[in-house]
């Protein structure tokens, strides 16, 4: 009898204590507190770049996909992107490219950009990366087409892109998480004026401010094989490029808004933009 009352004393005593703490733990499991993203080592900005010498790319540092100290923020204020990104080094209209860009958002109105160069808001002059009406909608500035099953809008993270095969028909493939999407055949292609003299930018493109997260945004001069971008999706949101030797641009956004292409490259980010560190609890790898 004495020991039953002196469980049933430690059980009243401490129950509760036990109780709260169990609930608190199953908050910060749900937050994703001890989530094995939460937990892996993460990469400091600039730990991994591509350095040129002798005409010459090769990567150096930490570049085996480790995730990102920091991603950026996109608050939607009219003062929230990354300008000052020169075009020299970009592909004209008339050549292939290939844009990347790991995007989180629940944005589904209007058509904010995650990356866009050449003379936005003019069609035909530009090629932007970003969705519409909450689909994924990685393509030139050409009539906005989209690709309609595929929703990116859902607060989590996805992988876009597109690659344009630089012919005059405007053949492109978009893709999501890795996978192609739909192949847009328009009958205009982005003319030449398409990087020659313009600018770039990281989260705006006419006015339409991003809303949201962005990472990892990365640029060529040539028309990456399915094989090759659904390579660069399993890397992660921490991968490196491929094809270095034709990369032009490679903003991960890890805390600054650096070229790590070689190319130097930098943005400057405006008001609204900041780097979050504590990101990793909604990103499953």
């Amino acid at each position: 009898m004495y020991k039953s009352q002196s469980a049933m004393e430690y059980l009243m005593t401490y129950g509760w204590a036990i109780l709260i703490i169990a609930v608190v733990l199953g908050v910060l499991f749900q937050l994703g507190v001890f989530s094995g993203s939460a937990l892996t080592p993460k990469a400091a900005p600039g730990a991994c770049q591509v350095v040129r010498l002798g005409g010459q790319a090769s990567l150096e540092g930490e570049c085996q996909g480790q995730l990102p100290q920091y991603v950026a923020n996109f608050s939607g204020a009219s003062t929230a992107h990354i300008s000052g990104i020169s075009d020299a080094n970009f592909p004209s209209g008339t050549q292939q490219v290939s844009i990347f860009a790991w995007i989180r958002t629940t944005q589904s109105t209007t058509f904010p950009m995650a990356f866009i160069y050449g003379m936005y808001g003019v069609a035909g002059q530009a090629w932007a990366l970003g969705i519409y009406n909450g689909r994924t909608c990685p393509d030139d500035w050409v009539g906005h087409t989209c690709d309609p099953n595929l929703f990116v809008n859902d607060g989590k993270w996805h992988f876009i892109s597109f690659t344009y095969n630089g012919v005059s028909t405007d053949i492109t493939t978009d893709y999501v998480d890795g996978n192609a999407g739909v192949i847009v055949s328009n009958s205009t292609a982005p003319n030449a004026n398409v990087g020659s003299g313009s600018a770039g930018y990281i989260g705006y493109g006419t006015n339409e401010y991003f809303i949201g997260q962005l990472a990892n945004i990365q640029l060529y001069n040539t028309s990456l094989s399915a094989n090759e971008v659904h390579a660069l999706y399993l890397e992660g949101i921490g991968g490196a490029p491929v094809k270095i030797q034709n990369l032009v641009g490679w903003w991960p956004l890890n805390g600054n808004a650096q070229d790590y292409s070689g190319n130097n490259d930098n943005g400057q980010a405006a008001g609204g933009v900041s780097f979050n560190s504590s990101w990793t609890s909604s990103y499953t790898p």
